[in-house]
């Protein structure tokens, strides 16, 4: 005789995974082609042409906030940490909203303070906290060379710049798609980031092809007062949600 589940026993899987699997989720990302990064920026493009002035505006008026947020005495060099995932979350509803053909608006940047904020401020908080710890072992560094050779060459400080990428490096791999996966999927800080580090681990070529692209395109938007980023801004975060749908979401 079949064993009858109980109905009123918790679910044996979280519902939050249990959504995840509805919607054909892919634990740490899937490992894409090499050509997917170029493809990333392909759909970036698409997806900026087809509402150009609103991701204008929208790119404007995070840019225009950036700035109020970092003047501000005491608060601004931890606010701006703590509020960007939150920003860059609500550019990724956006996105969300364009690949399924809906008009984008301004209110979209400040969207994803309406759902799970907390959250996003908390993945700040850890980015920040990672970032100056990167910065401390070349610190450890400048001092021990400078006390060493009796002052800091040049030398010695592009040993601490490089030392201090270096460790930046899986900062950024963990805090990458982090928005998204916390803004959009609703994923706790920590295992979002869980999730960006093994995904972007799993396509270091693609993203390789990918800022292969994007360095020469930088260089040619910061050519005009750097006016181009009111177009490439755009791209790059359309870009990423791309990626973001691409590498952890099936076909």
């Amino acid at each position: 005789m079949a064993i009858q589940e109980n109905p009123y026993l918790p679910p044996a899987a979280r519902v939050e995974d249990a959504e995840i699997a509805r919607g054909g989720y892919i634990d740490g990302g899937r490992a894409v082609p090499p050509g997917r990064g170029l493809q990333w920026i392909v759909s970036g493009w698409d997806t900026f042409r087809k509402q150009p002035g609103t991701w204008i505006i929208l790119t404007f008026v995070l840019g225009i906030l950036v700035i109020v947020i970092s003047l501000i005495p005491l608060v601004g060099s931890l606010g701006l940490p703590l509020l960007m995932p939150a920003f860059v979350a609500g550019l990724m509803i956006a996105c969300e909203k364009a690949e399924r053909g809906e008009t984008i608006a301004l209110a979209d940047l400040f969207a994803a303070f309406q759902r799970g904020a907390a959250r996003l401020v908390l993945l700040g908080l850890i980015g920040f906290g990672l970032t100056i710890a990167a910065l401390i072992p070349a610190l450890v560094v400048l001092f021990a060379v400078g006390f060493s050779v009796g002052d800091s060459s040049p030398a010695s400080y592009a040993l601490v710049v490089l030392l201090y990428l270096a460790l930046l490096l899986p900062v950024y791999m963990a805090i990458w798609f982090g928005p998204p996966l916390v803004g959009l999927h609703d994923l706790e800080p920590t295992r979002a980031m869980g999730q960006s580090f093994r995904a972007c681990l799993r396509n270091i070529v693609p993203f390789l092809v990918y800022s292969a692209v994007l360095i020469p395109l930088a260089v040619v938007a910061s050519l005009p007062l750097f006016l181009g980023w009111l177009v490439l801004g755009p791209v790059i975060v359309a870009s990423t949600y791309a990626a973001y749908r691409d590498i952890f979401f099936r076909e």
